[in-house]
């Protein structure tokens, strides 16, 4: 509950900041077109904030004034009018936003479009709707959708780096391929409580035969194990994303604990293999035989399991130290030419979102293998869309958003995720408002279904 009292809570003070320096704006003194840009950027801000609660949430309050006074007075409004509200802000932004920035970091047309194109994508999930009214509304947004991802991709601002692990290597985080990212120094005192996604994907190797916690491999939280079909997502003789996001093996690096045989002799030495998680269970055989420590499929565990690498941080300050100082790349062009597949394929035009889908499986091939990545349009379902998204995406905190705004939750969870098939309801497609929102109003403030 935590992760959702803490999101509501979180961006509501940051729409009430945002809503502050909008209504504070006629009365501060600068050039008029600064002014304009420096509200376009606030009211992008805004849109994303309630973008996000909007999704978790379903009807929500909806402040557009800052809140300057206590008020135990609020009302849910419905899920149309917020959406409304985030093209809004968005429309003005378009309008007064460049491509180019020369401060790194701030929003630029090109991540306006982008939030625009998911925005269309995304709204009017209502299943109460009716069907006919629903259907022909959805087909506008998603051409909408596929106009604005389009616009980001002939914008000739940004381009598919060459290969995928260049995305996310070391101190390469400003590259064309980033549209918008959070920003995170390494000082202390201004980074807050930085970039901690480093901590999530990574399994217990630490108290492993030859291994003890650094700085280089990460402190292992545990929380986030792939499952068993995302791993076989990845066809590995053609696909290069497998091993360029999924760490699999551990070099020793404690003398103290590596194993000795029967005559006392070290096993293995620093610097050798001490850990390696096989992507067969045909090692069983090698787990048998190596001096090392070998996992096999079978044998993985909540503890054991390849790790995703994306956001590791070998830049920390200290071994223990949760806080990053890698950016967050939050909008990468390689989603965008995917929304734009998702978009024309559902707009009736599978023929014209081929070659963005393509266009992303020809960077992720191994090289001599591109022209096995590709899919034909046959192969282009909504479906497939959702499986490009997950090897492309893996951990980039979109796949709940990603599956209910699909319809697919319910389907993929009760067919891909063991442990969660059997809790999954139809009210999961909303997250609970905090008990604290609730008890702090006055006016009749209802919960989600279910909660």
């Amino acid at each position: 509950m935590d992760y959702f009292s803490g999101t509501w809570n979180d961006f509501y003070r940051a729409i009430n900041t945002a809503n502050a320096a909008i209504g504070q704006a006629p009365v501060v003194q600068m050039d008029s077109s600064v002014k304009a840009q420096r509200l376009a950027e606030v009211r992008f801000l805004r849109a994303l904030y309630y973008f996000v609660l909007v999704q978790m949430y379903g009807p929500l309050p909806l402040q557009l004034t800052e809140t300057t006074t206590p008020s135990t007075e609020f009302t849910r409004v419905p899920v149309d009018t917020v959406y409304e509200q985030i093209l809004s802000d968005l429309r003005y932004a378009e309008a007064n936003l460049g491509y180019v920035t020369k401060d790194y970091g701030r929003v630029t047309k090109g991540a306006v479009q982008h939030l625009m194109a998911k925005v269309y994508l995304t709204r009017l999930r209502d299943t109460n709707a009716v069907a006919d009214e629903a259907a022909k509304q959805q087909a506008g947004d998603f051409a909408n959708a596929a106009d604005y991802a389009l616009r980001v991709i002939n914008s000739g601002q940004y381009q598919l780096l060459p290969t995928f692990a260049d995305v996310f290597a070391f101190n390469n985080e400003r590259n064309a391929e980033v549209i918008w990212s959070i920003q995170y120094t390494m000082d202390p005192l201004t980074t807050g409580p930085g970039n901690t996604g480093h901590l999530y994907f990574l399994m217990e190797y630490d108290v492993l035969p030859g291994m003890l916690r650094d700085i280089a491999n990460g402190r292992p939280f545990k929380r986030f194990r792939p499952t068993t079909f995302l791993l076989g997502l990845y066809d590995r003789t053609k696909d290069a994303r497998y091993d360029a996001q999924f760490k699999r093996v551990w070099y020793a690096n404690n003398v103290t604990t590596i194993p000795r045989d029967a005559s006392g002799a070290l096993k293995f030495r620093l610097g050798d293999t001490a850990v390696y998680v096989s992507t067969t269970d045909a090692d069983t055989v090698l787990a048998k035989t190596r001096p090392y420590r070998v996992y096999t499929p079978k044998t993985y565990s909540n503890r054991i399991f390849p790790s995703l690498n994306k956001f590791e941080d070998p830049f920390r300050l200290s071994v223990n130290e949760t806080r990053g100082s890698r950016d967050y790349l939050l909008f990468r062009l390689a989603e965008t030419y995917l929304i734009a597949a998702e978009a024309l394929l559902r707009d009736g035009r599978p023929a014209e979102g081929l070659p963005y889908l393509n266009a992303v499986r020809r960077r992720a091939a191994i090289p001599q293998h591109e022209a096995e990545m590709e899919r034909t349009v046959d192969q282009l379902t909504l479906d497939e869309i959702l499986n490009e998204r997950a090897r492309e995406l893996a951990g980039e905190t979109m796949r709940w958003f990603d599956l209910v705004r699909t319809h697919k939750l319910l389907e993929r969870v009760k067919a891909y995720n063991p442990d969660a098939k059997s809790n999954i309801q139809p009210f999961h497609v909303l997250r609970p408002i905090p008990q604290t929102q609730i008890d702090r109003t006055t006016t009749p403030f209802p919960q989600n279904p279910g909660y």
